[in-house]
């Protein structure tokens, strides 16, 4: 069974930087795709980014060149880098790794952006 922990997650001001992290354990896995996604309250969770097996990557409009998404296949790890956060990105943010079969969510890390 594949597990997804997120990390790196916490408060921070108009402007500032997270980078979050997702490593993926518990056995061999060929994964299609990793990605990252939110859900702000009230609203339905939404595509931020996503990387495939072969490094494509796939960004939300509202990213703008904000955010960068990367992995290390070594780690099983994928990272989202964020810069110039605003109130409006605050939201749990939720790592996802999809394979030929299923799909698997992690269970979420908070990001708050406000002053």
């Amino acid at each position: 069974q594949v597990q997804l922990v997120e990390s790196g997650g916490g408060l921070v001001q108009p402007g500032g930087s997270l980078r979050l992290a997702c490593v993926a354990s518990g056995g061999k896995f060929n994964f299609v795709a990793m990605g990252w996604y939110r859900q702000a309250p009230g609203k339905q969770r939404e595509l931020v980014a996503t990387i495939t097996n072969t490094d494509n990557t796939n960004y939300a409009d509202f990213v703008k060149g904000r955010f960068t998404i990367s992995r290390d296949n070594a780690k099983s790890t994928v990272y989202l880098e964020m810069n110039d956060l605003a109130p409006e990105d605050t939201a749990v943010y939720y790592c996802n790794l999809r394979t030929y079969v299923i799909t698997y969510w992690g269970q979420g890390t908070q990001v708050t952006v406000s002053s």
